[in-house]
């Protein structure tokens, strides 16, 4: 198992990518904490996966917005398990629009939690990290985050944003060994893309070279790449999961 004994919070898990990076982590051994907004949902996740894959979890309620919540989630899982080996970012909102119809609130609330949560989080769990000695950071971005894309003006700049921040952290925590890394997806099946039309997923595939929309798993299976010692001569690096949307 490559994440024996490794403890890993994983933000916004209760669903989605989130939960589905969970379970590939707990299937390879990791200790998870569920972090999300919603905390019922993130207790039965946690549940259903201690159950499934015989790991310890625990689900800690957060608005990464909010850097008290960021601490207290750090916090809460240093008391469960005396340790931070993995950090994953991925709690993350839309609220689109074009830049002349797109209110403040609009693009406060995006950078809010898409940017500035990050930030919260690294922040917070950076702190044990640096004190081990080591530690792996992996955020979430988006391959509009390279590209731009038309009334995502704020989600862009926020992912955009996490990309730089991801180098940047790169930078100043490699001499204790904790390393920073992003993963890219593209368009990715989720229950958000599940309520499209079919006209509407058929024109992403359309835009995608292998013609094809990607799965939950693919980016888990990208994370496990990161937090694993697969990846220990990497960081700074963004790895683009989009099909070849954006090469």
């Amino acid at each position: 198992m490559r994440l024996q004994s490794k403890t890993a919070i994983i933000t916004g898990s209760a669903q989605g990518i989130g939960r589905s990076i969970a379970e590939v982590f707990a299937a390879e051994g990791a200790q998870i904490i569920i972090s999300d907004i919603n905390v019922k949902s993130a207790q039965k996740t946690a549940d259903e996966i201690k159950s499934k894959y015989g790991v310890e979890t625990i689900a800690v309620a957060a608005n990464v917005a909010k850097l008290e919540d960021c601490e207290s989630l750090v916090n809460d899982s240093l008391d469960k398990f005396s340790k931070i080996d993995i950090l994953v970012n991925n709690a993350g909102i839309t609220k689109d629009n074009l830049v002349l119809r797109m209110s403040e609130t609009e693009w406060d609330a995006v950078i809010a939690v898409n940017l500035k949560g990050v930030f919260n989080c690294i922040k917070a769990a950076s702190k044990p990290m640096l004190k081990a000695r080591q530690g792996r950071i992996i955020n979430i971005a988006s391959v509009v985050g390279q590209t731009g894309n038309s009334g995502q003006i704020n989600y862009s700049a926020s992912k955009g944003g996490v990309i730089a921040m991801t180098k940047t952290c790169a930078r100043e925590f490699a001499s204790r060994n904790i390393l920073v890394n992003a993963i890219a997806p593209g368009f990715i099946r989720t229950a958000m893309t599940d309520k499209l039309t079919q006209e509407q997923k058929d024109a992403m595939s359309a835009n995608t070279p292998l013609a094809r929309l990607g799965e939950a798993s693919d980016i888990a299976k990208a994370a496990l790449f990161f937090a694993s010692d697969d990846s220990s001569y990497i960081t700074g690096h963004v790895l683009a999961v989009n099909g070849g949307m954006y090469m």
